[in-house]
């Protein structure tokens, strides 16, 4: 469903003058009213702000016109995750606890897709909080699939990746907790990536689990993605977490050859229980590595299956932390009520849905008096292995790894109504969040006409390792990645 040009082209046009940014910016704003609006349409912008939008277009075309560089993203139209802050515009987190919040100042990822000259057109729906995997937990109603709509997009980035699929824009940011980018990634079609713990700036990114957060991008192709990531990257003084990590020019990465690289296969992401198909799928992205001169070799990451139990144990720890300061006093609605402990009861019974509850509701019983150690101190503790795992795989010569992103394609709105059975999507995906590494997710082919993802994971701050693989790889697939 993708269509028009990519933002490296449309940069080049913006620059040169040969297209203006306004016409841009229009044709994204009219891709969106074609699709994404109305009781038929895709749900995936919960907010936007042409004026803003056009006004920033026109300073990137007067640039243009001065004859200056208004930077790689020169009047590219962006969208962002509902989750990062931004001026103009609320920051709701899909929630309605946030409803009508406008952050007082702007995330760095968005301040460094301005000085890069894209142009950020609007916010995306999500999973309340970040806290799902089909952007059906928002309060403000699903996003769609926009190869099927009747289908999840994946979450919960979903709103993201739905509009890079749907053509409304090139590139987009979400956030990964647990793999919200690189799951929607897979089920709508595109490229998704999640960088080094780390390496992107999490100041202006509402707080899920601190130490598993991660600004993510989303492209159309890999070139998008690689633009757009080289665009956020880099050490930031407002989050002491950022790394002070060279940033490579991940778009001169490009590579027609693997020669002499390494690409791991661990057994446990190719269980009994995966989908046929899907194997095929990825079978079939080894053997292009082997053409593309890579050695692919048999590996083992053996407490992989302790990733989910570990992930949905310290995720809502440190979420109940974090949330706590949504208490109806700071910011955000405020229940009515005749006591100061009612109103923070009924605020944040009311305002925070059910998904987020119940994950407050978890985190805080594994943190209480008598179960951290049985629980969080033991969480953290096989975290720990997970991270050793990928680490003696590294330095046993392996260059990057191969697997699954999903162990299915996007399923139907409402068919996960078990929580543990919702939880599985992410059984590919968490690992890298727990690790810390960088991991990547394009499309490999299709199952029933649904997109399937196949995921590159490479060491700490290999970023550009990944686009390499993941360059060859689209270049030698073509038109079989979409089919």
């Amino acid at each position: 469903m993708m269509s028009g040009p990519s933002a490296a082209e449309l940069a080049r046009q913006h620059a040169a003058g040969t297209t203006p940014a306004t016409k841009s910016v229009e044709q994204a704003f009219a891709r969106a009213a074609e699709v994404d609006a109305g009781p038929g349409g895709l749900n995936a912008i919960l907010w936007d702000d042409r004026e803003a939008a056009l006004g920033a277009a026109a300073r990137v075309a007067d640039l243009a016109r001065q004859g200056h560089q208004p930077g790689p993203l020169a009047g590219v139209p962006v969208v962002v995750k509902d989750n990062i802050a931004t001026l103009t515009m609320p920051t709701t987190c899909g929630s309605r606890i946030l409803e009508g919040y406008v952050s007082p100042y702007e995330a760095t990822v968005v301040t460094r897709l301005r000085t890069a000259g894209a142009i950020v057109i609007g916010k995306t729906n999500m999973d309340e909080f970040a806290m799902g995997s089909s952007t059906e937990n928002s309060a403000y109603g699903p996003a769609k699939n926009p190869l099927d709509p009747t289908r999840v997009p994946g979450g919960s980035s979903g709103g993201s990746a739905a509009c890079v699929a749907a053509g409304i824009v090139p590139v987009a940011l979400g956030s990964e907790t647990g793999g919200s980018v690189r799951q929607p990634a897979a089920f709508c079609g595109i490229v998704g990536v999640k960088p080094t713990y780390g390496r992107v700036s999490r100041y202006g990114l509402v707080a899920f689990a601190s130490s598993l957060d991660q600004v993510g991008v989303f492209g159309r192709s890999v070139e998008d993605a690689a633009i757009g990531l080289g665009a956020i990257a880099g050490r930031d003084r407002y989050d002491s977490t950022s790394a002070d990590a060279a940033v490579d020019d991940y778009a001169a990465t490009v590579s027609e050859t693997l020669k002499g690289v390494v690409i791991g296969r661990p057994r446990e992401y190719f269980p009994d229980s995966l989908d046929a198909r899907i194997r095929e799928r990825c079978d079939a992205a080894f053997d292009t590595f082997r053409q593309l001169g890579a050695t692919v070799r048999d590996v083992s990451l053996p407490h992989t299956d302790l990733a989910i139990p570990t992930y949905y144990i310290i995720a809502p720890a440190e979420a109940s932390s974090n949330l706590a300061r949504f208490d109806g006093v700071r910011y955000g609605v405020r229940a009515k009520a005749a006591t100061l402990r009612e109103m923070y009861a009924d605020t944040r019974s009311h305002g925070f849905g059910r998904e987020v509850t119940r994950r407050i509701l978890l985190g805080t019983y594994v943190l209480s008096a008598g179960y951290y150690d049985a629980y969080y101190r033991k969480a953290q503790e096989v975290r720990a292995l997970i991270a050793d795992d990928f680490q003696k795989v590294f330095d046993s010569g392996v260059d990057m790894l191969f697997t699954p992103t999903a162990p299915t394609t996007a399923f139907p709105i409402g068919a996960k109504s078990d929580p543990y059975e919702m939880y599985l999507s992410d059984i590919f995906t968490a690992t890298a969040n727990l690790a810390g590494i960088p991991a990547l997710s394009l499309p490999i082919g299709r199952v029933d006409g649904l997109p399937v993802g196949g995921q590159v994971m490479a060491r700490h701050f290999a970023e550009a390792a990944l686009f390499r693989a993941a360059f060859a790889l689209e270049l030698a697939l073509g038109e079989a990645a979409h089919r």
